[in-house]
C-alpha cells in the first residue's frame, strides 16, 4: 500500500505535464444516467490551429449522489479540466453524472462510459468509486476517484489503474474541539449511516477518544433522509451535549432538514466537511472540498498523458481548515473564537447548495 501527501503530487504533476495550474471555481453541468450534455473545454490555439487538431480526452465524472460536497467537488473537477485544457491546448470533454446513490445507476453509468471509450472515470464519493473500479476492469481505463476517507477499507488500494484523493478525517482534532468550547460535556450523540464505508474509522475513533475521556456516547444511525430526521429528533430527546458526524454522504444529504432543530435545541453539530456547515451545521476541522476536486482533476490528467506506473495508490489532501456556520453559532448562543488557537478558521452562513 502506497500514499502520498498532494505537495508531492503537485510537485510531480509540473514536472510530468507542463503547466497543472490550480483554480478555485468552476462552472458544475450535472447530468442524469440518460442525460448527457458534453461540455468542450478547449479552443483552437491562435496559431491557427483547427480544434479539430487538438489531442482530445475524454472523461466521464461520476457522483455518487447530489449534495454540496460531491456538487463542489465535481464543479472544482470540472473547472480545473477546463483551465488544464486551455494551459496545455487541448480538448478535454466531460460529462457530469449523478448515480443517485444507487449502485444499478451507477453501474448502468459506469459500463456506457466504458462504452463509450473515455480516457478516465472519476468517480465522487466510495460507493461511486467502488463500481467504476469494477466497471473499468476489463479495459482498465484509468479510475481517479475523489474524496475517500479510507481507501484501504474501501479497497481501493494495489490495484494498477486505480488512484485518488483521499479527505481522511482528523476526528481527534474535531473531538478536541467539541471540548475546548464545552470542557463539561457528558454525553455526545454520534449520527451516522451504517451504509456509509467513510464513516467507520471516524465513528470508531471518536469512541476511542470519548472512551479514553470518560464521556459517554449515544448512537443513532440512519440509511435514508427519513431516519436521519428520525435519527436526529432522537439524539435532541436524549439530550446530547453536541453530536458528530464524520463525512457520512447520508446524513450530509439530510442536513438542511435537521440543522435548525440542533440549533434550537441548543446542540452543536460537529461534522466531517464544510458542506455540512455551509448546510446548517454548527461546525468542522476538515479538507477544501474545491481544493480536492482541483488536485483530482490534476491527477487524472497526469493518468491520462503519462500513464499510471508512477502514481501512488492516493493521495491524501491536507487538512486544518475549521469552518464556523455564524447563523447556526448565534442560535447555540457560542463564542466560537476559542478554535482559533486551533487551526484556520474560516465563517460560513447556511445556503441551500
Amino acid at each position: 500500500m502506497k500514499k502520498m501527501n498532494l505537495k508531492k503530487l503537485v510537485a510531480f504533476g509540473c514536472a510530468a505535464a507542463m503547466t497543472l495550474s490550480m483554480v478555485g471555481c468552476g462552472s458544475k453541468a450535472d447530468t442524469s444516467a440518460t442525460d448527457t450534455t458534453t461540455k468542450t473545454t478547449a479552443e483552437a490555439a491562435d496559431a491557427g490551429q483547427t480544434e479539430e487538431e487538438l489531442p482530445v480526452y475524454k472523461i466521464a465524472i461520476v457522483k455518487q449522489l447530489d449534495h454540496a460536497s460531491l456538487d463542489e467537488i465535481a464543479n472544482a473537477v470540472a473547472a480545473e479540466l477546463d483551465q488544464l485544457a486551455k494551459d496545455n491546448n487541448v480538448e478535454i470533454d466531460y460529462d457530469i453524472y449523478s448515480g443517485q446513490n444507487d449502485q444499478t445507476t451507477l453501474k448502468q453509468i459506469g459500463d456506457q462510459a466504458i462504452a463509450d471509450g473515455v480516457d478516465a472515470i472519476i468517480p465522487i464519493a466510495t460507493l461511486a468509486a467502488q463500481v467504476m473500479t469494477v466497471c473499468a476492469q476489463d479495459t482498465q481505463t484509468p479510475v481517479i476517484f475523489a474524496a475517500i476517507s479510507d481507501p484501504e477499507a474501501a479497497e481501493l488500494t494495489d490495484i494498477d489503474y486505480v488512484t485518488g484523493t483521499s479527505d481522511a478525517l482528523d476526528t481527534n482534532k474535531i473531538m478536541e474541539m467539541m471540548l475546548a468550547q464545552n470542557p463539561d460535556i457528558k454525553n455526545v450523540g454520534l449520527l451516522y449511516s451504517l451504509s456509509e464505508a467513510n464513516s467507520a474509522k471516524p465513528i470508531a475513533d471518536a469512541k476511542a477518544y470519548l472512551d479514553d475521556k470518560g464521556i459517554a456516547y449515544t448512537e443513532q444511525t440512519a440509511n435514508t433522509n427519513d431516519e436521519v430526521i428520525a435519527a436526529a429528533s432522537a439524539l435532541v430527546a436524549d439530550k446530547v451535549d453536541a453530536i458528530f458526524t464524520p463525512t457520512d454522504n447520508v446524513v450530509m444529504a439530510a442536513e438542511l432538514a435537521i440543522y435548525e432543530d440542533l440549533a434550537k435545541a441548543g446542540i452543536p453539530h460537529y461534522t466531517g466537511a464544510d458542506s455540512f456547515v455551509r448546510n446548517g451545521a454548527f461546525a468542522t476541522c476538515g479538507v477544501n472540498y474545491t481544493d480536492l476536486g482541483s488536485q483530482t482533476a490534476d491527477l487524472a490528467y497526469i493518468a491520462m498523458t503519462d500513464g499510471m506506473n508512477d502514481l501512488e495508490d492516493y493521495y491524501v489532501t491536507e487538512g486544518g481548515i475549521i469552518t464556523v456556520n455564524t447563523e447556526t453559532a448565534a442560535t447555540l448562543g457560542i463564542d466560537y473564537s476559542v478554535f482559533k488557537d486551533l487551526g484556520t478558521l474560516v465563517e460560513v452562513q447556511t445556503t441551500e447548495e
